[in-house]
């Protein structure tokens, strides 16, 4: 795979943290745990244990569900941004060193990507729960849909 083509899924998985900030670790953890992806011995080899998939798996569960509750701070709060950019970060350097590219170069894509998604996302499901004047809900779910879809789609690509 070409190094344009391994950072910018680098770039693109950081999209997904943006819109569920563990869905992007949890998809790189499954695509190593299922061969997709291969760090080799390095000391991301972790993430493929039944242990990180598990962990994360079920951290992305509960933001799934968090997402859909009042009292979730917005994701554009300083909080928020950080996050996703750490584990847009991750996964990120994740899959450059699974594609032979610098582990910081994915790293720092991987974050630009979380807070591109991060404000992205934001505004594509506000102006369509207003433009189809749905329930927030509705839109919340589609949206974990496509960032565990994408995540998944991102993390086979190897």
């Amino acid at each position: 795979m070409s190094p344009t083509c391994v950072l910018t899924l680098a770039f693109l998985i950081g999209v997904i943290s943006g819109l569920r900030s563990f869905t992007a670790p949890a998809t790189v953890a499954w695509g190593l745990h299922l061969g997709w992806l291969n760090v080799g011995s390095s000391r991301l080899a972790f993430m493929g244990s039944t242990a990180a998939v598990i962990i994360f798996s079920l951290l992305a569960f509960g933001e799934l569900i968090a997402d859909k509750l009042p009292s979730t701070p917005n994701r554009t709060s300083p909080a928020g941004l950080i996050g996703r950019f750490i584990l847009g970060a991750f996964a990120g350097a994740i899959l450059a060193t699974a594609g032979g590219e610098s582990f910081a170069l994915g790293a720092v894509l991987g974050g630009i990507g979380g807070i591109a998604g991060a404000f992205a996302g934001y505004q594509a499901r506000t102006r369509i729960v207003k433009a189809l004047k749905c329930p927030d809900f509705v839109i919340a779910i589609l949206e974990d849909a496509v960032a565990i879809t994408g995540g998944l789609f991102i993390a086979s690509r190897f």
